[in-house]
């Protein structure tokens, strides 16, 4: 099978935990651990989160006395791409990949009359308790929000559009190799009428991006990996209980925080409306069970449904 793995920024880096490169070296070499089995039968595509690494990074920015204004969010996320996609490519081939690993910084085209520009719901970097939270809001005018029992900072999240780099992309798979794109939901870029990108402040959402890459390669399963086992109806309440599998129309009517399960369960319910294929949230550790189905939450299409022809037309044929 084609499947795009895309893990949980939070997966990578646990909450509460400090954001030492030891740690979060750590967290990638299970990840890898998890992951590399699948790619002695499959065509395995990686994207990854990055909101508590680019969080930090602007932190580090805005605090720098030697810069005239912070970096944008948009070339931090493309560093984040950097620094993620080459830990995954190494501790990959040390936990026994034979394919060739090759990360790609990806570039995700936005519109600038997007409505997520005026209502910020994207966490990123570490978590606070709230009088900090609010502290550190007024002194960086930053927007915060409430993250389970903590505070997060919050920046817009743009709907994903274009993939810059989906030819690349689709030829390093037709090539057998394993690509790592789409970090963070890849750096948010708007397109000008003569064709040129310009970068925007936000951090795009890495799970609707690996659902539009998933569709738009023709993938045949999205395996979305966080911290949890499976995704849970009721949450935070005392009739909170796991969801094994369930149809699209039946997720669409149930509610998700937006911050955080709502977009997993969007992009899993668009990635199935699209091709007719499976989708499927969970935990890292729990890969391979998620991909066989006996673990995590599987999204399967609605009954009866038409089923749409590929997106992808170059899929290759094997002897």
């Amino acid at each position: 099978m084609r499947i795009v793995a895309a893990l949980g920024g939070n997966a990578l880096l646990e909450r509460g935990e400090k954001p030492d490169a030891a740690i979060q070296r750590r967290h990638v070499r299970s990840a890898a651990a998890a992951l590399a089995p699948l790619t002695a039968d499959h065509e395995l595509v990686i994207c990854h989160g990055n909101g508590p690494q680019v969080g930090m990074l602007a932190i580090e920015s805005e605090a720098d006395p030697e810069l005239s204004e912070p970096y944008p969010l948009d070339a931090l996320g493309a560093q984040t791409q950097g620094l993620i996609g080459y830990w995954l490519a190494q501790e990959l081939r040390d936990a026994g990949v034979a394919r060739p690993i090759i990360p790609v910084v990806t570039q995700t085209v936005v519109a600038s009359c997007d409505p997520a520009f005026h209502a910020p719901t994207k966490f990123i970097g570490p978590v606070y308790d709230h009088r900090r939270a609010r502290r550190l809001a007024r002194e960086h005018s930053w927007t915060v929000a409430p993250d389970g029992a903590h505070w997060r900072r919050v920046v817009p999240s743009p709907e994903p559009n274009r993939i810059v780099e989906l030819a690349g992309i689709r030829t390093l798979i037709m090539g057998r190799m394993v690509a790592i794109c789409a970090g963070g939901g890849g750096a948010p870029v708007l397109e000008n009428d003569d064709g040129s990108l310009v970068g925007v402040e936000a951090v795009v959402d890495k799970d609707l991006t690996a659902a539009l890459l998933a569709r738009d390669i023709g993938a045949d399963f999205l395996m979305l990996l966080t911290d949890v086992p499976a995704v849970q109806r009721d949450f935070g309440t005392d009739r909170a209980m796991p969801i094994h599998s369930a149809q699209v129309a039946e997720l669409r009517t149930m509610y998700f925080p937006p911050g955080s399960m709502g977009p997993k369960i969007d992009a899993c319910c668009r990635f199935v409306e699209a091709t007719g294929q499976r989708a499927a949230i969970g935990s890292l550790a729990d890969a391979a069970a998620v991909l066989a189905g006996t673990a995590g939450t599987a999204v399967l299409p609605n009954p009866l449904e038409a089923r749409p022809g590929r997106v992808d037309t170059t899929r290759r044929v094997r002897a």
